[in-house]
């Protein structure tokens, strides 16, 4: 048993399963991000469409 504790300490695997586990949450955290961007900048646009939509008048 100790044998096997002590092969699994000195592979590097675990190390590169972190890597790519710390790299992909960025990629997410990074998404996440600019898609909050995003959908504020459209949502205020989409506010202000709409109020000036409204304030026009209808026919003559």
């Amino acid at each position: 048993m100790i044998r096997l504790i002590q092969r699994f300490l000195k592979t590097e695997d675990g190390a590169v399963t972190l890597d790519w586990i710390v790299l992909t949450a960025g990629a997410i955290a990074l998404a996440l991000g600019a898609t909050s961007m995003i959908l504020d900048g459209t949502q205020t646009q989409t506010g202000t469409l709409a109020t000036t939509i409204s304030e026009r008048p209808v026919g003559n």
